[in-house]
């Protein structure tokens, strides 16, 4: 039987240490009053903040979509805007980050790299979690729009349970992406 690798986005607890070597010198209770955290610096966490926030609305959505507080086509609507809006988002994020970003903060602290190789593995991972959630919302869209509130409903309890598992899953990353890159950045002062 395999062993699970500690290291991937599904069982990691964090950083390995190793990868945490510029976060002791950089804790994040500096970041902000630190003299190399720019306006893109602030921008990209507040991205990070801005996942986090739409999947707490997609789950509340669900949530009270489940509990009856919440009619089909009302919810099929904001749940339609508000997943399309954080996949795409998601998405776009990632390649910036894989194309630009991690490349140049890779090259500038190369015992790191492994660190930036993990945060790719997780993107990819994460892309089979963006597509499963598309999937199921999909299915619970296309359940609303049948007209069968119980189908719908039916549908949204597999959508919930996916959105718990990815907020977890999305969670993990973003922190650790964090404290990856937010130290090299203030270490470096790279220019972008």
């Amino acid at each position: 039987m395999d062993t699970p690798d500690r290291q991937d986005l599904e069982h990691r607890a964090g950083l390995p240490e190793a990868l945490r070597v510029l976060l002791r010198d950089y804790p994040r209770d500096i970041w902000e009053s630190h003299r190399n955290f720019d306006a893109l610096t602030r921008f990209w966490l507040q991205r990070h903040m801005m996942f986090r926030d739409l999947l707490t609305k997609v789950q509340a959505e669900t949530e009270a979509f489940l509990d009856r507080r919440a009619e089909a086509p009302a919810y099929g609507g904001r749940s339609a805007r508000l997943t399309g809006f954080l996949l795409n988002e998601l998405h776009g994020h990632h390649q910036i980050e894989d194309i630009q970003y991690f490349p140049v903060l890779s090259g500038l602290e190369r015992r790191l790299a492994p660190g930036f190789e993990l945060l790719d593995r997780d993107h990819h991972a994460l892309d089979g979690h963006l597509h499963a959630l598309a999937e199921d919302t999909n299915a619970t869209l296309q359940a609303i729009a049948s007209g069968d509130g119980g189908a719908a409903r039916d549908a949204a309890g597999p959508l919930h349970r996916r959105l718990e598992r990815f907020a977890g899953f999305l969670d993990r990353h973003l922190i650790d992406e964090e404290e990856l890159v937010i130290p090299v950045i203030l270490h470096h002062a790279p220019r972008f």
